[in-house]
Order: C-alpha cells, then structure tokens, then sequence
C-alpha cells in the first residue's frame, strides 16, 4: 500500500484494458449514477489514454484524472494548447489521504514536458483547485426568461433569414463549420477535435426529465446554414392554460439578424411560457433586445478556470488591449519553476515575457494570474480584495487596462 501523502508509486498512466474499472470510479465518485450505454462509449472514445492516469491500492483504483488535448483561443484571437484537466476524482475510501495532491503534481509535470503553457478545467468544487494555481477566468450566463411578457426588438435583416427544423445529426457538419468559424473570435472558445461534435447531440431519455428529444432548427442565408439552435421543449399545463418551457441547449449565429431569428423562434414557440437558458456568454446579445431584462431573471455562474503552466509563454501567447511593460513578482509554490520575477512587455500586436532581476511592480500568486489571463476578471478587482500587490505606483492601472477585454468576452461554450 502507498504511503498516505505521496502515490506515485500506485500510479500509471491508463490502459485500454482498465478503462472500465477506472471509469466506475470515477462515476461513483460523482454520485454512482449509470451513465446510458451511447454517452459511456462515447466518452471511452474520446479518452486520450496515454494522457489519463490511474491511482491504484492493490487492486483497486483509488483515483482518476486525465488531461483532453485542447486548443484554447486567448485574447488576440491565438489558439493554444492547453490541457483540458478532466475526470478527477478520488474514491470516497481515500480521501484527505494526498491522492488529489499526488496526481495534481505528476499532471502538472507532465503538461509542462508536453510543452502545452496552459491547463484548463470546470470545477465541481471550485475551493478544492485553488490551492494548485487554478482561478476562474471566464463567467457563465443563465436565465428563466417569461416569454409570455418579454418582447425582442429585433435588428435589420431578421425577416431575411430562413429558418428550419432539421434533425440534429443530419445538419452536425453544416453546425459543426459554423461553431468552427465563431472560435478564432471569442477567447475561451475550444477549437474542438474530431468526435468532440458529438457530444452536443448525446440525448439519453433518462437525462430529459420528461422533457423532448433534442430538437434542432438551423438558419440559413443564400441557402447555406449561417447558425442553430438546439433544445428540447417540455410541456405544462396549470389552471390558466398552457405553461410550457424551452430548454436551450446550445446557439451559435454567424451575424447579428441570424442571432435574433434564433432567439426569437425560441421566444415564440407554441404553448410554452418560459425559455430556459444556461452557460451562456455574460455579453450575449440577446440582453440588449428583450423589452424587460428584469423578467429574464439573469445570474452569472464560475465556469472555466485557468492555470499557467509555463508563465513566460502563456504571456506571450496573447496580446494586450493596451501597451502595457510591467515587472511581475509571481508566486507559485506548487509549480516552483514559474515563481520570480517576470518582465512582460506587450501590446495588441504582440508580447514577450522574460525572466528579469528588476524590481517588481505587481505582486500576485500563479492563480491570481490565471483568473486575470482572458480578461474576465479584473486585477483592479484582485488588488481591492487583497490579492494583487502594486508596488509602483501606477503599474495596476496600466496593466489592468492591457489586461482587459479588447473585444467579445471571455467564454467556455461547453464542459469536458
């Protein structure tokens, strides 16, 4: 048996044969509900192996994780690796016992030598991340919009666009194209690989809550699709009337008249009276066309949380809204090759970032830096709250200003 703060000597990376035990667990850790027997194989094929790792004492596995192979965009509209963190968990068994700790340490070392600067993940927990660099970068959109009361003013050229029901797997390519196109301009966005497209139309029964198959209707300009919409509807019925509620599942629009046909189709939809809709971006446009945002009920939720791997070249990979030459102080006890001092120079045409023994101007932990990489939080507000030092005058400001959004907002469409 392992020694209870270090597993290394219990962990491997996967094998093929070993993927079902390994799944169970993690499953089990996540409450133990089966999965449907479609989504199971689909996640088996899209498990990298050789970028998984196991946790074992004895015979058993104890711990999971793995690591998807992603291309993240970052402001500037760059696509980088970055290491998609997944499948976490330890079994319930071992817990507070370093196996976290353990497979944290051998993942970060091996996304170092895979010479991908970033890790990403979603956090099920977010306090349990914290403590191994990762902070949240990007915000998610949810409402309950009452479509019975709340009106869309819509732009010029919506009543040019067609739209039409199509069975979701028979229109997968044409969305596909049109996800694909929307990445380079939105950081946060996944370029997605290959077998990755499914996973938007996995629509077990048992995961419908008495709600619809999935649903999908497309938009089309000069008859090719310019944007979709999936989602399920379930009906109601209460003293009144009708009362039913669209699900939205996923929407993608090429331009803003494609957008606004999308949205208004889902507002209009016979016998439903609310339009549920979650994991949006925090800019979505559809807040500026409703006549009563009040009723659409609008919260913000955590949604991806970043780590800089390799600091000087996850700075350099994206550029600056403004010009910004700053020395950062960096802590980063748990990934010790990115702690010192760091010259980053930059603007919107590009950056560098090098190690320097100048005197430092921002003093912040790896985390800090990672909630502030894709400009979705503020290290203005980072310094309010005590996690971001200036110590010259002057040098929050300035790079606040580069660090900021020059364009969408930052946004992660989908989990993994």
């Amino acid at each position: 048996m392992a020694m209870a703060s270090d597993w290394s000597d219990g962990m491997r990376v996967l094998r093929p044969d070993d993927w079902d035990v390994w799944y169970d667990t993690l499953l089990r850790a996540f409450g133990g509900v089966p999965e449907a027997p479609e989504e199971r194989e689909l996640w088996r094929e899209i498990t990298e192996f050789d970028r998984s790792l196991a946790v074992w004492d004895g015979d058993a596995v104890v711990g999971t994780a793995g690591a998807f192979t992603f291309r993240l965009t970052v402001p500037g509209g760059a696509s980088v690796p970055a290491a998609g963190v997944t499948m976490v968990g330890v079994a319930g068994t071992h817990r507070r016992r370093g196996v976290l700790t353990s497979m944290m340490r051998r993942q970060l070392d091996d996304v170092r030598s895979w010479g991908e600067p970033l890790a990403v993940l979603t956090a099920s927990e977010p306090d349990i991340y914290g403590r191994f660099g990762y902070g949240v970068a990007t915000y998610a959109l949810s409402a309950e919009i009452d479509t019975a009361r709340v009106r869309l003013s819509v732009p010029a050229g919506t009543d040019d666009v067609r739209l039409r029901y199509a069975a979701p797997a028979d229109v997968l390519d044409d969305c596909e194209a049109v996800y694909a196109r929307l990445v380079p301009g939105r950081p946060g966005m996944l370029a997605r690989r290959p077998k990755w497209e499914r996973v938007g139309l996995l629509d077990p029964e048992s995961e419908r809550e008495g709600a619809s198959p999935l649903q999908c209707v497309v938009a089309e300009r000069d008859g090719r699709i310019a944007g979709y919409a999936r989602f399920r509807v379930k009906l109601g019925w209460g003293e009144s009337g009708h009362d039913g509620t669209v699900l939205l599942e996923e929407l993608a629009a090429l331009d803003p008249a494609v957008d606004a046909a999308l949205w208004r189709f889902l507002f209009g939809i016979d016998l439903t009276s609310t339009l549920v809709v979650r994991g949006r971006p925090v800019d979505d446009a559809w807040q500026y066309l409703v006549s009563d945002v009040r009723r659409c009920r609008p919260r913000l939720r955590d949604s991806l949380y970043l780590r800089p791997v390799e600091v000087g070249a996850a700075l350099e990979a994206r550029t600056y809204a403004a010009p910004v030459d700053v020395v950062l102080d960096v802590e980063d006890a748990f990934c010790p090759w990115n702690t010192g001092r760091w010259r980053l120079s930059g603007d919107a045409k590009g950056a560098s970032c090098e190690r320097t023994t100048d005197a430092a101007d921002l003093a912040l932990s790896v985390r800090e830096l990672g909630s502030a990489y894709l400009g979705a939080v503020s290290l203005t507000a980072l310094a309010a709250a005590g996690r971001v030092r200036e110590l010259r005058p002057g040098a929050l400001a300035e790079a606040a200003v580069a660090f900021g959004p020059a364009g969408p907002a930052p946004w992660l469409p989908h989990g993994f």
